[in-house]
């Protein structure tokens, strides 16, 4: 009973301050239209907690083990739930809801249609991966169905990113990839901006001029007769020296070199605040931590490539393995059991919060891109599909982490899956983010403007 009480004790405060943290903060400047919507998305919150706490409550030894095996089962059931049905149907029905064509009395039915056609290619995905271990799970409403979709689709969405952001945090903290920018470079391009600008509005000017002059001319042509015929002779002698297509070209490509000079003034002020912060000591602590990430970077490319080519999975994980190493090179009498307890229990606790706090950062500045007041219930329904994708094929990674003693109730729960097949995938896409983000960020930084480029213009 004290068991059950604390569980749900736990969900319920994890849901009050998801909610209040969300509203406080991410939907503070929008306007979410349903409050059903902001609950399904808290309460996806909520059980992608719960799973990383199980996780902590099984290294720790917290709580019966049956009872834990139950609340698994119960949070990943809701989970498959949220994800699979309540979400993608709800995203269908606030999507037909904002068209105007589409009657009330057919929202509903479309709906289904559309969550049906989803159903469809979430089962589809599957086919291609060897996800499940034998026949038998074949069945179409089993959990290990739904998991092991699901962590298709999340362990893409984590490789993408994770192989982006590794990356891209050296390459925008460290301060070899950042151009110097000078005083008189910023001011350069500002002086030829608004020279730019002063041709455009004296041309504009030109052309409003000619139009006068044209309609000075049809209105004398009409009142006076032949004498209005005379005066349009020499207004058409005035047109003719002021070609007005002519001025409209001019002014075409001056605004977009203008638009240019803009977005290259934007560049040079954000890169300037970038050399100021680096000189401070927050920007030196990241500086050197971006040399970390860098090697961690390499190494991992180097291991992904290695996985993928011997098709090698490890079945130790890390911290145990380390152990046994520093053991038996070092000769150090140490209770390995013991160690690999309180030590997992560290790391466990380091990757759930940077998971959490990573993903919330990202989808905070996701929404604040892309969100506005007609379309927020969706973004936001959206957001809880990727979240809930997310945060279970997390657990299928984190998995490989734990100790093999740790392991086994996850492993049970999850069901007849292909586990190693999830880490080959993860280094497959992981190693095409990484080197698409090499080539990519190496494109942009040869082609950024340096002094002798911003003197062309």
């Amino acid at each position: 009973m004290l068991q059950g009480f604390s569980v749900v004790f736990s969900l319920i405060f994890i849901f009050c301050g998801g909610w209040i943290f969300f509203m406080k903060t991410l939907f503070r400047d929008y306007e979410v239209h349903e409050n059903f919507v902001l609950a399904v998305f808290t309460t996806t919150f909520a059980l992608s907690c719960m799973m990383f706490e199980l996780i902590i409550f099984e290294i720790i030894g917290f709580l019966d083990l049956n009872f834990r095996f139950v609340v698994w089962n119960f949070v990943l059931i809701c989970m498959l739930i949220l994800v699979v049905v309540v979400i993608p149907y709800l995203i269908g029905y606030s999507f037909l809801s904002n068209f105007r064509f589409v009657r009330r009395e057919f929202v509903r039915p479309l709906s289904v249609l559309l969550w049906l056609g989803f159903l469809y290619l979430f089962w589809k995905v599957g086919d291609p991966f060897p996800v499940l271990n034998s026949k038998h799970s074949l069945r179409l409403l089993s959990m290990e169905q739904g998991i092991s979709r699901i962590g298709i689709i999340g362990v893409t969405v984590m490789a993408l990113l994770s192989g982006f952001g590794a990356v891209n945090y050296p390459y925008t903290s460290m301060t070899m990839f950042m151009r110097p920018v000078q005083p008189t470079d910023i001011q350069s391009v500002e002086r030829k901006l608004i020279q730019y600008t002063d041709m455009i509005v004296l041309k504009r000017k030109r052309i409003a001029l000619v139009e006068r002059n044209r309609r000075t001319s049809a209105l004398s042509e009409a009142s006076t007769g032949l004498w209005g015929k005379l005066r349009s002779v020499a207004g058409n002698s005035l047109r003719s020296g002021d070609d007005v297509s002519g001025l409209l070209e001019e002014i075409k490509g001056l605004e977009e070199l203008s638009r240019q000079l803009f977005l290259e003034l934007v560049d040079l002020q954000a890169m300037k605040e970038r050399n100021e912060w680096s000189k401070t000591f927050k920007g030196k602590y990241f500086n050197c931590l971006g040399y970390f990430f860098s090697a961690y970077c390499v190494w991992k490319i180097f291991i992904s490539t290695i996985n993928i080519i011997f098709d090698r999975v490890g079945r130790i994980d890390p911290v145990t393995k380390g152990i046994h190493i520093a053991v038996h090179w070092m000769s150090i009498d140490i209770d390995v059991t013991f160690w690999s307890q309180h030590v997992s229990f560290f790391l466990i606790g380091a990757i759930v919060l940077t998971s959490i706090r990573g993903f919330i950062l990202t989808l905070t500045k996701f929404f604040y891109a892309i969100a506005s007041s007609k379309s927020s219930n969706i973004i936001l329904l959206a957001l809880a599909q990727v979240m809930g994708m997310y945060f279970v094929s997390s657990v299928l990674l984190m998995r490989m982490n734990m100790p093999l003693e740790y392991r086994q109730i996850i492993t049970q729960v999850l069901g007849d899956l292909q586990f190693s097949f999830y880490h080959r995938w993860f280094d497959v896409i992981f190693l095409i983010s990484a080197i698409s983000s090499i080539v990519t960020l190496y494109l942009l930084h040869k082609q950024a403007p340096t002094s002798e480029k911003l003197n062309s213009f």
